[in-house]
């Protein structure tokens, strides 16, 4: 089959040319930029909230690949009405990456030299992920801040709370978001009592570009509490990056 991808989801887009489909690759959003120099020519299609649909269309992908936590359901449902194949992602823990890959492996498996791509994947992630567990690490609460006006932090049901969990890092609240929705993202108004046990309060750099700039409104949340910048990507990406996230929060737990 001549397949024609589209990747609505800028890890995922990591993921599809960390496999060997570049060459498949008919569509992107504009916030799909990694690896950069290989997604130089590929067409966008808007971001992964508002998708360009028309434009869309016209590129004619056979399959599009979408994540519940990123593309909004009523998209995916349009992109249902004449796409033949659309691929729904949605990992909710770090070994859950090894799902995501086979959800590629299986669509895409007839691709030459990809079954060997995706079983490298798989045993940097096994091997990662065995070094990466919390048993012997102290328990530490952490509040994980993705945007502010209004802060916004993170449920502990989704992919970035599971993954600080390796380390045995509790976010607070310790709230679940359920499957979908703005429950998985949580505001605060910043007088939480619970505020006051917060250990280390961690700055993403996505999808709100934190700096430290930041560090005193941050500290104001919970005084005592370490504040530091951490990267988005390597926390918060599927993919080949995840393996590395796992090797960057190790460190992180140790300084």
């Amino acid at each position: 089959m001549n397949f024609r991808i589209a990747s609505l989801v800028p890890s995922v887009t990591e993921l599809v040319v960390a496999l060997g489909l570049r060459p498949r690759l008919v569509a992107r959003t504009g916030f799909c930029v990694h690896p950069a120099q290989a997604l130089r020519d590929v067409p966008k299609v808007g971001g992964t909230k508002d998708v360009n649909v028309a434009r869309l269309r016209r590129l004619a992908p056979t399959h599009v690949i979408v994540n519940v936590d990123e593309n909004r359901f009523e998209t995916v449902e349009e992109l249902r009405t004449f796409v033949p194949h659309v691929i729904v992602t949605h990992p909710c823990a770090p070994e859950d990456n090894h799902v995501l890959i086979d959800q590629l492996a299986d669509a895409f498996g007839s691709e030459e030299g990809l079954a060997a791509r995706a079983q490298a994947l798989h045993d940097r992630l096994a091997h990662e992920l065995a070094a990466t567990k919390p048993a012997g690490r102290p328990v530490q609460r952490v509040l994980y801040l993705i945007w502010r006006e209004p802060w916004m932090t993170v449920a502990r049901d989704t992919y970035i709370s599971r993954m600080l969990a390796r380390v045995n890092w509790q976010t607070v609240p310790a709230e679940e978001g359920g499957p979908r929705g703005a429950a998985r993202y949580p505001t605060l108004r910043g007088d939480e009592p619970w505020l006051a046990g917060i250990g280390r309060v961690l700055l993403s750099s996505e999808p709100y570009r934190f700096t430290e700039a930041h560090f005193a409104e941050a500290a104001a949340l919970a005084p005592g509490a370490r504040v530091q910048l951490v990267d988005g990507e390597l926390l918060s990406w599927y993919g080949p990056r995840a393996a590395d996230g796992l090797c960057y929060l190790r460190e992180l737990a140790a300084s």
